[in-house]
């Protein structure tokens, strides 16, 4: 059944406005936003579905899009509502992070992380980078592979600091395993980057080893 030949008090955008969105499933709010179902199967079907399939909002959202349009009734324009909530998560996040105070909350910062490449099957490195007052700057992703001191480059990383005129930076990688914790190579890596950035004036806050829901924080233990 059409989800508006549903009673009202069960239709999820009534609901939402009746209770409040924290007050909606993830399927309801799925709902939503891929507004229509297919035959036989309304949007919250749909949804349910999607959520049956890949069992949590991150990996749907981080899934390909073969493997989301192989649902019936998932074609390319409901995975680019999808794609576009992902977007839009990540640009919100992103505004957050503006703050200079954010910039120097380890949790913040990976939270921002696990939405960016937490979910990766193979290992990146990146460089968040900083303004004097520790605002975003830049978000990129430099290396992928395996990430240890043969594979990503001093040079390099200087290079592009000095390109963004960077006072500070936040180095990052993923662990594709899931596992967060941070490797002897980890720690090689990241005096080295240590040392490259500081002959030119580019302070090392942080390095952040992110899992799929977990990181960890080189200041935080002390590390920098």
């Amino acid at each position: 059944m059409a989800i508006n030949h549903w009673p009202a008090c069960e239709q999820p955008r009534e609901r939402l406005l009746k209770v409040g969105s924290s007050a909606l499933s993830d399927a309801e709010l799925l709902a939503i936003f891929l507004r229509t179902g297919c035959a036989g199967r309304s949007a919250v079907d749909l949804a349910r579905d999607l959520m049956a399939e890949f069992g949590s909002l991150n990996a749907l959202l981080e899934a390909p899009q073969t493997e989301v349009c192989q649902l019936p009734g998932i074609g390319p324009t409901k995975y680019i509502q999808l794609q576009a909530i992902k977007e839009l998560g990540l640009r919100l996040t992103r505004e957050e992070l503006q703050d200079p105070e954010s910039m120097r909350s380890s949790e913040q910062v990976g939270n921002y992380l696990c939405q960016r490449i937490g979910s990766y099957q193979r290992e990146v490195f990146a460089l968040l980078l900083l303004d004097n007052q520790h605002r975003l700057l830049q978000f990129l992703e430099l290396f992928q592979g395996t990430i240890d001191s043969a594979s990503v480059h001093p040079r390099e990383v200087v290079k592009v600091a000095l390109q963004y005129n960077a006072a500070a930076v936040i180095l990052a990688h993923n662990h594709p395993s899931g596992v967060a914790e941070p490797s002897r190579s980890d720690r090689l890596l990241t005096n080295t980057l240590s040392s490259a950035l500081d002959l030119v004036g580019v302070r090392v806050i942080d390095h952040l080893v992110v899992g799929r829901k977990q990181w960890v924080s080189f200041a935080d233990r002390g590390w920098l």
